[in-house]
């Protein structure tokens, strides 16, 4: 009998210590903006498991660059909401922070850029303690983020003047703006450091720009909406949502040309791919809901009901994000 009792206290012990016990499900987060919450995502089961109330309107969400946390850009709340990246679970929140709409680190951890899209300004911050640094005007409605590999520039586009804006990080000035088209949206620096992509929204093509001469070089032609980014993970290939056309396409960032183009239903918008390139995980503004994408057939394999206007998109085991 007392041996009977020790066996299973010893198996009681070993569960309760176990990695899987105690860490509980991998998860993916999703952004629900016209819900003010996040989804949590058990990723085994691809199925929601509870949805956790953030600030008004989230629509963008990044890792801190030591991976540790998660933020979560409330734009109407005027915070940062930093959340446990491996539970989902509120840890805390930052108010100093003024209509993050985007947000981005530079590549050298020295600055947190945030775009208001509905104030029309670019906040910079200083990353190791979110202190406001400059306050740069960005007529109108700037929208997302890029950097060059340098930390030189920050590049954003302005949705309604059809320009990009780069600001000199050293100077926290403006220092140009080139226009690319209606209505652009994602913008992406090339591995090589040599061009920017720019999702037209308006159109139906990515806009390629040589950054460093000033200039616009060609298009790529991939569906209606072209308009947020997310890297394969193999250095070469980038994933570009058609939010209009209810596609995807994937473009060879060597060639600067498409690939390929296959359907996602409504109103695919952020993206995240994992670690193994088996599976792209695609929030559908539109549709209420999460897709996953097989990357291998380029077929839906999951559609996970979340709550409404979900948009950005995290999981920890992501592909590299070049």
């Amino acid at each position: 009998m007392l041996k009977t009792f020790f066996a299973i206290a010893t198996c009681l012990i070993a569960l309760a210590a176990s990695p899987a016990h105690a860490s509980g499900p991998e998860l993916a987060i999703a952004l629900n903006a016209d819900d003010a919450t996040v989804s949590l995502i058990d990723m085994a089961t691809y199925k929601e498991i509870q949805q956790i109330p953030v600030g008004k309107e989230p629509h963008h969400l990044m890792a801190t660059p030591d991976g540790k946390s998660l933020l979560v850009a409330a734009s109407m709340s005027n915070e940062l909401i930093v959340l446990n990246p491996k539970t989902g679970q509120v840890e805390r929140r930052i108010k100093q922070i003024s209509d993050p709409y985007q947000i981005g680190f530079s590549p050298d951890k020295k600055w947190f850029v945030s775009v208001s899209l509905r104030l029309d300004r670019v906040d910079i911050y200083r990353a190791e303690d979110y202190s406001l640094v400059a306050r740069i005007p960005a007529p109108k409605a700037p929208s997302h983020v890029a950097f060059d590999a340098g930390s030189n520039f920050a590049f954003i586009t302005l949705q309604q003047t059809g320009e990009i804006m780069a600001i000199d990080l050293k100077t926290h000035k403006e220092a140009w703006k080139l226009r690319v088209g209606p209505t652009p949206a994602g913008i992406w620096m090339t591995p090589d450091d040599k061009h920017l992509l720019v999702g037209i929204m308006g159109a139906d093509f990515v806009r390629v720009v040589d950054w460093r001469n000033r200039k616009s070089v060609s298009y790529i032609r991939t569906a209606q909406g072209a308009h947020n980014f997310q890297a394969l993970g193999d250095g070469k290939h980038v994933f570009v949502t058609n939010r209009v056309g209810n596609s995807i396409s994937v473009i060879d960032q060597d060639k600067l040309a498409l690939v390929e183009t296959f359907p996602v239903p409504g109103g695919p918008d952020c993206m995240e791919v994992s670690r193994d390139g088996k599976e792209l995980w695609v929030t559908s503004r539109f549709a209420r809901k999460v897709h996953v994408i097989d990357l291998p057939s380029k077929k839906i394999k999951h559609a996970i009901n979340v709550g409404r206007s979900p948009h950005g998109v995290y999981f920890m085991n992501h592909a590299p994000r070049r």
